[in-house]
């Protein structure tokens, strides 16, 4: 995912301000995802759980993440596809409903570890991270779509 990040900061990088702070919040949210997980080149010198406020330090930015697309990206991004012509419209808005799916997996995770009282829940902490990236990585890859079809038809 950081290899698929660093492609899109050198394709798109520089392009527009919002979609800099996009990609620059999507490198924050990895790497905090890794770090959570314990994954190279972020592992932890001890092999434990990682605590509660970590996890919910990362619900927070993952909800973020998750907003901002929804709620200042993607509009933007379609109303500049809009621009020109209903075919780079279309096929931006045929995006947001898979886009949309993850939200859902983020969210429920969000919900999960940010409501519970129980540390118990961490012990399911490696197998959910591991559907959440999956569902962040299709997202990853249909956000990295609907900034191509910007880029390529349109700059």
């Amino acid at each position: 995912m950081l290899t698929q990040l660093e492609k899109a900061e050198q394709r798109w990088g520089g392009a527009n301000k919002l979609i800099d702070q996009w990609l620059t919040h999507r490198r924050k949210l990895l790497i905090q995802y890794f770090t959570l997980a314990g994954l190279a080149p972020y592992t932890r010198a001890e092999k434990s759980l990682p605590s509660i406020k970590d996890v919910k330090e990362f619900c927070a930015q993952l909800v973020d993440y998750v907003s901002e697309g929804h709620f200042e990206v993607y509009d933007r991004v379609v109303s500049e596809c809009a621009t020109y012509g209903q075919d780079s419209k279309a096929t931006a808005q045929n995006l947001l409903p898979k886009i949309s799916e993850s939200t859902d997996t983020a969210l429920d995770f969000n919900d999960k570890y940010t409501e519970s009282e129980d540390d118990k829940v961490l012990y399911q902490l490696d197998k959910d991270l591991a559907q959440l990236a999956q569902a962040m990585e299709s997202r990853f890859e249909y956000e990295d779509e609907l900034l191509e079809i910007l880029h390529s038809r349109h700059s």
